[in-house]
C-alpha cells in the first residue's frame, strides 16, 4: 500500500482507543500534535454487537473525516460504511485496544515478544466496512514460564517512553487488568498482567469482607495506606483481604473505609509481587488517568520506587501517532 493510498501526507489523524467498556476518539493535527476534538462514550465492546462496530465508528468520526462538522450522527454514519461516499480522501483512522480482539470489530494479530513500534506498524490490519481505517495489533508472551496477552497497553507504553525521551524503562498501566511492561532499547521485552481491578470489584461486591463497602464512599488515604502495609504479611493476600472484616468488627475500620482498605491490600500486593519479580526496579512510569495514578503513586512510593506519571490519553496519542507515521511510510 503506497503512502498516498495511506493518506501518509494527511495533516489530520484520528486515534481511537476502544476497549471492553469505553470508546475514546481523538482528532489530531499531525503537524502540531494538537488534539482538535475528542469524543468519549461507554460504547465499548460489551455494548455493541459485531456488526455494529463500523457503523458506530462512522457515526463518531464521519464529520471529522469529511471535514464537515454538520455531518455527524446517524446521517454521517451512512456515508462512511462500505467505503467513501465521494472520491475525496478520508482522514485515516487508527484503532488500538480490545477492538482488535476476536470479541471486537476484527481480529488483529498478537505479536510475539520482543516487539518494536515498527513491528506494530508493519502488522496493522484494515478494518472491514470502512475505508482507510486500521487496527493496531497487540502483543503476547508465550514461554514455558510465562504466558500473557495484551491489547492497547503496548501502544501506551511505547508512547510514554517516547514522551519521556527514552527507549528503555518499566511501565505500570493500572486498570481492570493492570499491566507491567519492560522496554529495552526500543523493544518491549516482557510484561505481566495482574487482575487487581477485577479482583477488587469481585471482593467488594461479592464477598463477606466487602459487604460494608457496597455503597460508594470517598477515597480514604489512611485506610488505603493501612491496606498497602499488609502486602507480604504472614498469611498472604488471602488473609489480608479477610482483615477488612475483622478490622471492621474489632479494630476501628469504619464501613466507609473498607473499600479503600481492600484497594490498598490488592494494589499493595501487586506492587510487592512486581518488586520481587524485578529486583532491580527503581523507576516506574505510571500511565493512567489521574484518579488511578493517585492510589498507585502512594503504593509505589511506599515500596521505595520513584514514580514518573504520564496521562494515558497522551501516551495513547504518542504511541498510535508514531505507529501511524511508520505505517504511512511503508
Amino acid at each position: 500500500m503506497s503512502g498516498e493510498q495511506q493518506n501518509g501526507a494527511a495533516e489530520r489523524l484520528i486515534v481511537i482507543d476502544w476497549g471492553t467498556s469505553n470508546f475514546r476518539a481523538f482528532l489530531v493535527d499531525t503537524i502540531s500534535g494538537e488534539v482538535l476534538d475528542s469524543r468519549r462514550s461507554a460504547s465499548g465492546l460489551r455494548a455493541l454487537s459485531h456488526s455494529e462496530f463500523p457503523h458506530y465508528c462512522a457515526s463518531q468520526t464521519d464529520d471529522w473525516r469529511n471535514g464537515d462538522s454538520a455531518a455527524s450522527g446517524a446521517d454521517g454514519a451512512a456515508s462512511g460504511v462500505d467505503g467513501a461516499a465521494s472520491g475525496a480522501k478520508k482522514v485515516p483512522v487508527y484503532l488500538a485496544g480490545m477492538v482488535g480482539s476476536a470479541r471486537g470489530w476484527f481480529e488483529a494479530p498478537q505479536l510475539e515478544l520482543p516487539v518494536t513500534a515498527a513491528d506494530l506498524a508493519d502488522n496493522v490490519v484494515a478494518a472491514p466496512g470502512l475505508d482507510n481505517v486500521w487496527i493496531v495489533p497487540g502483543v503476547k508472551q508465550v514461554t514455558p514460564e510465562h504466558v500473557d496477552v495484551m491489547r492497547g497497553e503496548e501502544v501506551q507504553a511505547f508512547g510514554a517512553l517516547a514522551l519521556a525521551g527514552v527507549d528503555s524503562g518499566d511501565c505500570c498501566l493500572p486498570g481492570t487488568h493492570s499491566k507491567w511492561a519492560r522496554l529495552d532499547a526500543g523493544r518491549m521485552v516482557e510484561f505481566t498482567t495482574v487482575m487487581t481491578g477485577e479482583l477488587y470489584h469481585a471482593v467488594r461486591f461479592h464477598t463477606l469482607p466487602g459487604e460494608p463497602a457496597r455503597d460508594e464512599a470517598p477515597f480514604d488515604e489512611a485506610a488505603f495506606r493501612l491496606g498497602v502495609s499488609r502486602a507480604g504479611c504472614p498469611g498472604g493476600v488471602m488473609h489480608a483481604l479477610f482483615e477488612a472484616r475483622s478490622r471492621h468488627l474489632y479494630a476501628g475500620l469504619e464501613a466507609g473505609q473498607v473499600g479503600s482498605f481492600l484497594s490498598g491490600v490488592l494494589i499493595g500486593e501487586e506492587v510487592h509481587a512486581m518488586r520481587q519479580a524485578r529486583p532491580g526496579l527503581e523507576v516506574v512510569r505510571l500511565i493512567g488517568a489521574e484518579s488511578l495514578r493517585e492510589s498507585y503513586t502512594i503504593a509505589l512510593e511506599a515500596a521505595g520506587l520513584r514514580v514518573e506519571a504520564i496521562d494515558s490519553d497522551r501516551a495513547t496519542l504518542a504511541g498510535v501517532g508514531a505507529i501511524a507515521a511508520k505505517h504511512a511510510r511503508r
